[in-house]
C-alpha cells in the first residue's frame, strides 16, 4: 500500500505542475480548437472521458453520501486525473492498510463510521 500512496502522491504533484503550466502558458480556447480539429484529438478526448466516467463510477460506488460523490465527479470531469490521483491518495490513507476498504469504501462489510 505504501507504493500505491507514493504513486498517487506523485500523480497529484505531476498533475498540479502540468495543470499550472497549461493554464499559465497555454491558450485553452485556441489549443482546444486544434485538438477538436484533429480526428485523433477527438479520439483522445473520448478515451479520456470514458476513463473519467469509469473512475467516477467507482467514486460514487464507494462514497458514503450523494453530495461528496457529486463534488468529486464534477472535479473529476473538470480537473481530470489530478482529482483522480488526489481521491486515490485520500482513499488509500483512509483505508488504514485495508485493500478491501480502499476498493469498496462504504460497501466494505467491515465498514464502520470511523
Amino acid at each position: 500500500m505504501k507504493i500505491a500512496k507514493i504513486i498517487a502522491g506523485l500523480g497529484v504533484v505531476a498533475m498540479t505542475v502540468v495543470l499550472l503550466y497549461g493554464f499559465t502558458v497555454g491558450d485553452f480556447g485556441a489549443d482546444g480548437q486544434k485538438i477538436l480539429a484533429n480526428p485523433w484529438g477527438i479520439v483522445s478526448l473520448v478515451d479520456l472521458y470514458v476513463g473519467f466516467s469509469l473512475f467516477s463510477a467507482w467514486i460514487v460506488y464507494r462514497e458514503r453520501a450523494f453530495l461528496p460523490s457529486l463534488i468529486w465527479v464534477v472535479l473529476m470531469m473538470t480537473l481530470g486525473f489530478f482529482t483522480g490521483a488526489l481521491y486515490t491518495l485520500i482513499a488509500l490513507i483512509r483505508s488504514e492498510g485495508s485493500w478491501q476498504r480502499f476498493w469498496m469504501g462504504k460497501n466494505d462489510p467491515e465498514y464502520t463510521n470511523s
